[in-house]
């Protein structure tokens, strides 16, 4: 029988804070470990300026009691997953890379990890494993511990600004000094292995426990798709930069017949003004996470929009699954070739508009309850317990290297 990682004591620092308004895939790892072992996720720390930001202020109730407290642990429905809560750390991001914005780092790094030596000592824990799961902005913690094993978990490229600015310089630091670097893309993967040797592909999955859902006969439509036009070809996420909307227009412009609704919040400055004028194109805006099933449920066809350059050729998209697992075909842009690896040919991927409407044509054509059950199978064979027990199999072969 294969040995798994069990009843082992990990740290993992998150990349988004835990009652953040989507799963995050820093969260969805911890928890997924805490199944057989001892997990502290080590919250996203708000910093003074939040105190002072109303939009922050539901992230100030849930944790005013254990910021500046002896008990700095929230505790959750399992008893081997806890929250670390750290004292609150200064806004840097502000401040030009260089020496004085790496001092102040400093400072801010040794605030978490006093939070993080507390759980330690408190709970007398000798050997324990240390990952970064993605939080590039605190690259250096690290130095302040003691773990048998520190693993960087790097699941995107650094693409806006903000996390570029000192992002590209600390990130390094993290590949080089990590004993461990697990990437969600071959392309990621083959850039930091030329930096960090002990460099590992494990693409990204979804959580089918949520979106099978929606094959569910007893849940209904969502409200605001049981009011629109059939077919529905629909989006669910973030409309933002990584969308080519050019082809996209074409696209929704060739099916003045076919209804596009694309649930999610807009980032509006990326998004074209002709977007908004397309008479078969819907922005409902935000719908909270639960409501999903219910949202894929009145898709006819799903689409992945994301335009073709080297920035998406990095993006492992959970959506893909979470499609296939409510059952529903998806249609894609070739952004990722990576992806077919993965897929089979159960998701047409389209290099032009052209191919892009044919294939939604052949999707609304072709659907049958065979076709949905092998999409299903698909997804099953990449769900998070999948990738987690990939996960671990790497941490035990790098920790048994090093006993």
């Amino acid at each position: 029988m294969k040995k798994t990682l069990t009843d082992k004591v990990i740290f993992v620092l998150g990349a988004t804070k835990f009652d953040g308004p989507y799963e995050s895939t820093s969260f969805t790892t911890a928890k997924h470990l805490a199944k057989d072992n001892d997990v502290y996720y080590i919250d996203y720390p708000l910093t003074l300026k939040d105190y002072a930001s109303k939009s922050q202020r539901h992230h100030l109730e849930s944790r005013k009691e254990y910021i500046f407290s002896n008990t700095n642990l929230i505790t959750t429905d399992n008893p081997r997953f806890n929250i670390v809560i750290s004292n609150p750390v200064l806004p840097l991001n502000f401040l030009p890379e260089g020496k004085f914005y790496r001092q102040l780092l400093k400072i801010n790094e040794q605030i978490i990890s006093k939070a993080i030596l507390k759980v330690i000592r408190r709970f007398k824990i000798e050997d324990y494993i240390y990952i970064n799961s993605f939080n590039f902005h605190y690259p250096d913690i690290v130095r302040f511990l003691k773990p048998r094993l520190s693993i960087y978990y790097c699941v995107d490229p650094l693409i806006i600004d903000h996390d570029k600015k000192h992002g590209l310089i600390s990130e390094l630091q993290l590949v080089k000094n990590s004993d461990v670097v697990i990437c969600t893309s071959k392309q990621l993967t083959d850039e930091k292995k030329e930096i960090n040797p002990l460099t590992y592909f494990v693409p990204n999955a979804a959580d089918l426990t949520h979106s099978s859902k929606a094959l569910s006969s007893n849940l209904a439509v969502h409200p605001f798709l049981a009011n629109i036009k059939k077919p529905i070809i629909g989006y669910f996420g973030h409309i933002e930069r990584r969308f080519d909307f050019k082809l996209l227009l074409e696209v929704i412009r060739m099916n003045p017949y076919k209804s596009f609704v694309f649930v999610g919040p807009v980032s509006e400055e990326y998004v074209p003004a002709d977007f908004f004028t397309l008479d078969n194109a819907y922005f409902p805006g935000r719908v909270s996470y639960d409501q999903m099933p219910s949202i894929l449920k009145g898709f006819d066809v799903a689409l992945i929009p994301f335009k073709k350059d080297e920035v998406s050729s990095n993006i492992f998209p959970l959506k893909l699954f979470e499609y296939l697992g409510a059952g529903k075909p998806v249609v894609s842009i070739d952004f990722n070739p990576d992806l077919k690896d993965f897929t089979g040919d159960s998701v047409a991927y389209c290099a032009t508009a052209l191919i892009f409407s044919n294939a939604i044509n052949n999707a609304l054509k072709q659907d049958s309850d065979a076709e949905r059950s092998k999409r299903v199978a698909i997804a099953q064979a990449n769900t998070w317990e999948v990738r987690l027990e990939e996960i671990k199999q790497i941490i035990l072969l790098n920790l048994d290297k090093r006993y």
